[in-house]
């Protein structure tokens, strides 16, 4: 098997309870993050009706959201697509959302035309993405020009300050015993804060995707920089 087989094996494996532990974990925070992700990209579009796809969406949680704010903000939504590996993720995510579309495939090989997104999002699950650079290209073909990709992730800082130390001490002690008990799975909840300091930093991940063929417009950390919004446009 696989690093990456490995990797969507957890997530089958903690889909279960997922959803639940991710809130418990980031006290519900994450939630203010995914909605600041959506409301700053919506910013960057015009007015036709946006076709998004949310890649390595796991439960649908950022498709939800997708489709909440474009509600309350009036913004006219074509479709909202959702993709991801693991079919026991997706198989949580279609009974939340069953009016929304889920397919299983990774982030290298998406199920879309080329050129059929404006937006394609990726909410911490790009550090999972063992070819990240493939997944980049892939996203490039897939948007139409002038698309963005919109990442939320935890991004490794290389020169944390006092609160980013007290950051790394919460992913590294209390993280992964919390998320242990209530997923029954200490392995796949020690891998978050292991997974985080093996990746990149904010410089290098603007490089990688200027390599890809984007521009950046706007990053942003919050919350003591756990994380990261990072949006760019296709050239």
């Amino acid at each position: 098997m696989t690093r990456q087989e490995k990797i969507v094996s957890m997530f089958n494996d903690i889909a279960p309870t997922y959803d639940r532990a991710n809130r418990v974990l980031s006290m519900g925070v994450d939630t203010i993050w995914r909605k600041k992700a959506c409301t700053k990209a919506f910013g960057y579009c015009g007015d036709n009706a946006l076709s998004i796809v949310d890649v390595a969406c796991g439960t649908g949680d950022m498709m939800g959201y997708w489709k909440r704010i474009a509600e309350e903000s009036k913004i006219q939504i074509d479709e909202i697509i959702g993709i991801d590996p693991s079919e026991g993720m997706v198989g949580v995510g279609r009974e939340k959302f069953p009016s929304l579309s889920f397919y299983i495939a990774p982030a290298t090989a998406l199920p879309r035309e080329n050129g059929s997104a404006d937006i394609i999002s990726i909410s911490y699950g790009i550090r999972n993405v063992m070819e990240r650079q493939a997944a980049f290209l892939e996203f490039n073909r897939v948007l139409k020009m002038g698309g963005l990709v919109v990442i939320l992730e935890f991004m490794k800082n290389e020169t944390p300050s006092v609160l980013g130390k007290i950051r790394d001490w919460y992913m590294n002690n209390v993280l992964p015993r919390i998320g242990g008990l209530i997923s029954n799975n200490y392995e796949a909840y020690r891998y978050l804060p292991d997974s985080i300091e093996g990746f990149l930093s904010v410089g290098n991940m603007s490089q990688e995707l200027e390599e890809a063929g984007f521009e950046m417009l706007y990053v942003k950390s919050f919350s003591m920089d756990i994380s990261t919004l990072m949006i760019a446009r296709k050239k």
